[in-house]
């Protein structure tokens, strides 16, 4: 007999959360079996934490898991205990989860196989792995544990990624006397559009959206009529490598996958775009003249029209037939989507009008996406917003100091081909990027380098066609600002215009209203107001009464970037300019300014901004004895404030 083995993809410390209690082994019906890929907390408990309310907890991961993932096991996180028993009840714990999710999808072979029971100590750190047998029954005890190396060229040489968006709109009448009618009038029109589906008049169009040369695979059309919603997943034969026959039913998922790259990540991963289509005509051997129906209500009743987009992302084998593809994992995917949205709709159908939209994320650590559903009327500062992202930090394990699930960060799904090009599911701005990395260095004897922490964009007099030269430093020095709380993704809110900036200063009562349009400076504290404003971050500001006091602060300055990391504003005198670092030696006193200059007004050249000093170490004194921040002159420094926040 073959010795029992558990296979783990996810990096090993993601397994050991620092919070007892009970967490869901991830897999792929595509792995070997017993292949951990992934961990999600159970944070809905009934009593003690390794209670699962299985209702509640069933919604959530029907909604996060990509079709092609699904629950394979639980781990128990705790301290010393009967490992045998608690195995046990985990393994048992996941069998009855697996109930709730698929119920008899599959002929219930996802509720009847067998399931790993792991518990993980939660004071050393050592984890025991048992299998638990459905047939026979009985508790197996694995000594044999593989991490794998290079788990994400595992899981995309293994697999691809299916799209699919469907915008609906869904209309139904109700009686305007009753309506405590409308919900089930709700229920009804959504069982007709999910019957819809799988309609044989619906036709679903598979093609790629990786290969852009004229060697590009053409689109395969599935009809409806054709496709097996009955089939069962775990017996259909899958192709090998080079398979390929000239019906539909013969296309593996790999026919729509680049040949000529390694995948090591999901932003690199092959993507399959499937689109639905609706066959609104029919031939027919018989002539038949159009039948229009009348049926008269026997009251009046009010039209709701309910509109949303599905957006489904699947993972499935290469070797899979992409009509199974479609007809397990796409079609199960928007029926799962559309009966999630359902159920958050229904309840205040009439009294609100919610605006839910799904986002796709792959979270540092995390080999897969997950899908989250935002409800948008609300703004992501908002409580509301903040505490559904707390909760699914909590799930996910992910730091509660940081954006990582914000619209800003969900992957940017392309959907033409042109706009594939770049083999990335990220797309970023055309502006330059973190210009200071690898400029000569600043001179400063036995310094120690102190820099701004992440990405920013270099925003300069006379971009965009705007003519600012002479008054606009400033707001170009906010606009970098920003740029970077937009590039570490607390914010997805555009770069601001120098007229948004000063309507916002409008708005809060700081400036009348003929400032809008004009040419006026602003100085450090209109920026933190503006910055409190639209990002809702906030700011200190250092004062010096001289140019000359400006080297006594690079202590203060330092500790700024190795704890704040964000761009500095440096106002006052009569230019402004942005501050990315200091070189600053605590013996001898000798420093110096990384400056990002905002007075450029040339073009976005890296090595004529370079060379040019617009980018550069400034030292407070040259060798040529010119001071660079005036004497005669006060500077406010406005440091932003990196936020605490999810």
């Amino acid at each position: 007999m073959e010795k029992t083995s558990v296979r783990v993809l996810c990096p090993k410390l993601l397994i050991i959360r620092d919070v007892s209690g009970l967490q869901w082994l991830i897999g792929s019906p595509f792995f070997p079996q017993f292949t951990i890929v992934s961990t999600l907390t159970c944070i809905h408990t009934l009593g003690d934490s390794t209670s699962p309310d299985y209702n509640k907890e069933s919604e959530d991961l029907r909604t996060l898991l990509l079709r092609g993932f699904h629950v394979i096991g639980a781990l128990v996180v705790g301290s010393k205990c009967d490992l045998e028993r608690v195995a046990g009840e985990a393994a048992d714990a996941s069998r009855r989860m697996r109930k709730f999710l698929y119920g008899d999808e599959y002929g219930g072979k996802l509720g009847n196989q067998d399931l790993i029971g792991a518990i993980a100590d939660s004071e050393s750190g050592e984890i025991h792995f048992f299998v638990s047998r459905e047939n026979p029954t009985g508790l197996e005890c694995v000594s044999s544990v593989i991490y794998e190396d290079d788990s994400g060229k595992y899981v995309w040489d293994t697999g691809c990624l299916l799209h699919c968006v469907l915008p609906i709109k869904l209309p139904f009448y109700f009686p305007v006397n009753s309506p405590s009618d409308a919900g089930e009038m709700y229920l009804r029109a959504t069982d007709v559009i999910i019957a819809k589906l799988k309609d044989s008049d619906v036709t679903y169009m598979v093609e790629t959206l990786n290969e852009t040369s004229v060697e590009a695979p053409g689109p395969v059309i599935l009809h409806g009529a054709k496709l097996d919603f009955q089939a069962d997943l775990f017996d259909v034969n899958r192709f090998g490598d080079s398979s390929q026959g000239s019906g539909a039913k013969s296309f593996p998922c790999s026919y729509f996958c680049s040949k000529n790259k390694a995948v090591f990540s999901v932003e690199h991963a092959d993507i399959i775009q499937v689109s639905l289509l609706l066959n609104k005509s029919r031939t027919s051997s018989k002539s038949a003249a159009p039948i229009a129906e009348y049926f008269p209500a026997s009251e009046q009743t009010k039209l709701l029209v309910v509109d949303y987009k599905l957006e489904v992302l699947c993972y499935a084998a290469k070797d899979l037939p992409v009509t199974y593809a479609v007809s397990k994992l796409v079609v199960p995917g928007l029926v799962d989507q559309l009966n999630s949205i359902k159920n958050t709709i229904l309840p205040n159908l009439l009294t609100q009008h919610l605006q839910l939209h799904p986002y796709h994320f792959c979270p540092p650590g995390f080999l897969h996406p997950i899908t989250v559903i935002y409800e948008l009327s609300y703004g992501e500062t908002e409580m509301k917003q903040v505490e559904v992202r707390r909760s699914l930090h909590s799930r996910l394990g992910l730091p509660f100091d940081r954006p990582l699930l914000r619209i800003a960060n969900a992957l940017n799904l392309s959907t033409t081909k042109d706009s594939a090009k770049s083999n990335s599911i990220r797309r970023g701005s055309s502006l330059l990027r973190d210009v200071h990395v690898g400029i000569p260095s600043s001179g400063v004897s036995g310094g120690v380098v102190s820099l701004v922490q992440g990405s920013y964009e270099y925003h300069h007099y006379l971009q965009d066609g705007f003519d600012d030269s002479g008054w606009g430093c400033a707001y170009r020095s906010l606009q970098t600002i920003v740029s970077w709380f937009r590039c570490q993704h607390y914010s997805s809110i555009e770069v601001p215009s120098h007229r948004e900036i000063q309507q916002a200063l409008v708005e809060i009562g700081d400036k009348d209203p003929s400032f809008v349009g004009s040419r006026e400076w602003i100085g450090a504290i209109e920026l933190s107001f503006v910055l409190d404003k639209l990002l809702g971050v906030s700011c200190k500001v250092i004062n010096v009464r001289s140019g000359a006091e400006l080297p006594e602060k690079c202590r203060e300055l330092a500790l700024h970037f190795e704890n704040q990391g964000t761009p500095i504003m440096i106002g006052g005198g009569v230019l402004a300019y942005t501050l990315l670092g200091v070189d600053y030696n605590e013996s001898s006193g000798d420093c110096a300014f990384l400056i990002l200059d905002p007075h450029y007004t040339g073009n976005d050249d890296l090595k004529k901004i370079v060379n040019g000093g617009w980018c550069g170490w400034k030292k407070a004194v040259d060798s040529r004895g010119k001071n660079f921040f005036l004497h005669d002159k006060f500077y406010n420094l406005l440091l932003p404030q990196r936020p605490n926040m999810v």
